[in-house]
């Protein structure tokens, strides 16, 4: 049962692996604080916050957000830690409250793992404050606690940090402004229209489905995630710490399981995965206020700066039976955004029809159990005749309940394959897979989509039935393509395993550049040992890439160099609003880096650059596709771990390893490859090379 807390009460804590879930109706910072037992803040170094969002045992968000989750292990945290101090403040952004009495109140809520709410506070009785302590978790004789708070700050995070005893307070909370600065493109407000799918039943339009939040990726993913992530993330960025899921009987290692949106979107990202999490929601835009400007690096997509929400289609005529599925059955401006939320609708339905049957199994097997031991607990029906026929009666009613439970699935299932049938043909090239026709009718587009398909995703009840994982554009999260060996893998070889890693890679790679219009995104490659020569031959054939494979360590430091040089000067120019200001022989369009074999090559100062452009790139249009085996960098220790958690992980064969916490579902991934001896990617990747030379 949940706790709701009142200011200055505490509660006990049976967890020590939990999240802690912030909810306003305005983007807020959302932080934390490791205090010794005096409750005295030592130094900089004990302050999670979006310019440094990992400490030992917990993480927070990169950015301000409505909605945020903070990932925490008491186990992880050092033994100097007597007391974590969860602060939430009000960003500086032009326009924005300046205190927390304009707004409706937050809620701090402590859950598991599995999302079962510990204990709530809703922060009741502020006004002037502009930064609160929310909630502190403190360590009693080996035992940790929670204590609702609520002591608020009218002089900011300034203040804040001061009184927790921190040096230079000003200092780091001028710090935390600039991170949050950064980030406020990516922000997440408020949902405040609902413009999920609207679903049709016999003769009527239903109501649109209602979505959960997505956490913070920072999807499934953004899994990143699928969704904000479309992920959500996740997107919608989410916390990087993972889901365990299941592996292939191999217990994952951190970073391996990725997280959809809590929305259960197919994307995530992030925390974010796509289709979509909360920065991805059609009709969440970005502020105006904080959307970059000038010059040709506003990278924001124009969908998600819409004011209102999108039309809904027009319902057909009522009819006898369940009405036909028809593409497009969605809200949206376009037929690609009806697409895109029928998407959803699809992967939420289906998410929700399994959990639904899993818990009527679940139901009826204990049911029965909890049956029979009343029957064996009495010994005058535990034998003879009484007994085998109250055995039998529990039998036949689980038996009932689970034909029951199978015939709804089979019947959503059937509904949901009929509808997949008329929706995979009318995906447009982004969305769809190589093997759709839509391909051989490819022309350039003038303007990039809203989303792209990553691959598939499918569950053990409804392995036939394949829902596109759509991550938003532009992605939110790099992405590493696992080329480790899992176990009961066919591929017996590692060098076959990453073979096709790099494979889908590529075929990920000349996605994004053929829904790109011409010379609008670019890719590069860092290929140490040059060992991925026959399976980037279609880019480089074509003339796809915008330099040839760097190889050896000097290749790989001037490739990271450039793109690094790159980076901080497009970040200057957003900052300071001068984006006509940059050289002019920088390129300003979007890149994609792909680095195989990675660490291969990679010194300190170039794990380092690799790191800066994961974490800075992607605001600023420069992104990360990594090919590697993580055990190939054991090396390293866990200097590479916030590297790992900051990629959304695919696979190169269907794997298991994407966690949905939603309804707590392992959904399996697979990934979108060319059909063997299929020639529709070198002609796409012709024709785009043509368009390019003619603008250039």
């Amino acid at each position: 049962m949940t706790a709701e807390l009142v200011r200055g009460q505490n509660h006990p804590l049976s967890r020590n692996r939990i999240e802690i879930r912030i909810s306003a109706d305005r983007p807020v910072v959302a932080g934390a604080t490791l205090a010794d037992e005096s409750g005295r803040v030592r130094d900089a170094d004990g302050v999670a916050h979006p310019g440094a969002p990992t400490l030992p045992g917990i993480e927070v968000s990169r950015q301000a957000a409505a909605e945020h989750r903070l990932a925490v292990d008491l186990d992880a945290m050092p033994e100097t830690v007597h007391r974590v101090s969860v602060l939430i403040a009000l960003p500086a952004a032009p326009g924005g409250p300046l205190r927390f009495g304009a707004l409706a109140a937050p809620r701090a809520a402590v859950t598991g793992l599995d999302g079962a709410e510990v204990a709530g506070y809703t922060l009741t009785g502020l006004d002037a404050e502009s930064a609160v302590v929310a909630l502190e978790l403190y360590r009693r004789q080996a035992v940790w606690k929670i204590r609702a708070v609520g002591q608020g700050y009218a002089d900011g995070l300034t203040a804040l940090l001061a009184d927790q005893g921190l040096p230079q307070a000003a200092e780091l909370a001028r710090a935390i402004e600039d991170a949050v600065a950064r980030g406020l493109a990516r922000s997440v407000p408020a949902r405040t229209t609902d413009t999920d799918r609207s679903r049709r039943t016999a003769g009527s339009v239903t109501g649109p489905d209602p979505r959960g939040t997505a956490p913070a990726a920072g999807s499934p993913y953004d899994v990143q995630a699928p969704g904000d992530s479309a992920g959500r993330p996740a997107p919608s960025e989410g916390p990087a710490g993972m889901t365990p899921a299941p592996d292939g009987g191999r217990p994952p290692a951190s970073g391996e399981s990725d997280r959809l949106p809590a929305s259960g979107g197919p994307g995530g990202a992030s925390a974010s995965g796509g289709p979509g999490g909360p920065s991805d929601a059609v009709g969440s835009g970005v502020p105006a206020a904080a959307t970059p400007t000038g010059g040709p690096i506003d990278y924001t997509h124009p969908k998600r700066r819409q004011a209102s929400a999108p039309p809904a289609p027009e319902a057909p005529t009522p009819a006898d039976g369940p009405a036909p599925p028809v593409a497009g059955d969605a809200v949206g401006w376009s037929m690609d955004e009806r697409l895109y939320n029928q998407v959803w609708g699809m992967f939420e339905d289906l998410a929700r029809s399994t959990a639904a049957c899993r818990s009527a199994l679940d139901f009826a097997e204990s049911r029965m159990e909890k049956e029979l031991d009343q029957v064996l607990s009495d010994p005058r029906s535990r034998l003879g005749s009484a007994g085998d026929a109250a055995r039998e009666a529990a039998q036949a009613r689980q038996a009932q309940l689970v034909d029951q439970a199978r015939a709804a699935l089979d019947r959503d299932l059937a509904q949901l394959s009929a509808e997949s049938e008329v929706v995979e043909p009318a995906l447009p090239p982004a969305y769809a897979r190589w093997d759709n026709p839509v391909w051989h009718g490819y022309r350039v587009p003038a303007e990039p989509p809203m989303a792209i398909r990553l691959g598939d995703l499918h569950l053990p009840e409804s392995a036939p039935l394949r829902i596109p994982m759509l991550v938003r554009l532009p992605l939110e999260r790099g992405l590493w393509i696992d080329s480790g060996v899992p176990d009961g893998s066919p591929y017996e070889e590692a060098g076959e395993l990453r073979d096709l890693a790099l494979r889908t890679a590529m075929a990920l790679a000349a996605r994004l550049l053929a829904v790109h219009p011409a010379g609008e995104f670019g890719v590069q490659v860092i290929d140490p040992a040059g060992a991925g020569a026959s399976a980037l031959a279609p880019l480089t054939g074509a003339g796809a890439l915008d330099a040839p494979p760097a190889t050896g360590a000097a290749g790989v430091a001037g490739t990271l160099g450039r793109l690094t040089e790159r980076v901080d000067l497009v970040q200057m120019a957003v900052r300071g609003g001068a984006s006509d200001a940059l050289p002019p022989g920088l390129d300003p369009s979007r890149q994609l880096l792909i680095v195989n074999d990675f660490p291969h090559a990679f010194d300190d100062r170039a794990v380092n650059q690799l790191r800066y452009l994961a974490d800075e790139g992607p605001d600023v249009g420069v992104h990360l596709l990594l090919v590697a085996d993580r055990e190939d960098a054991a090396a390293y220790g866990p200097l590479l771990d916030p590297l790992w958690r900051s990629l959304m992980r695919l696979t190169p064969v269907p794997d298991d390893h994407l966690a949905d916490p939603w309804v707590g579902h392992a959904w399996t991934y697979e990934p979108c490859l060319v059909p063997p001896g299929s020639h529709v990617l070198q002609q796409v990747l012709t024709q785009l090379a043509a368009a390019r030379a003619k603008r250039m």
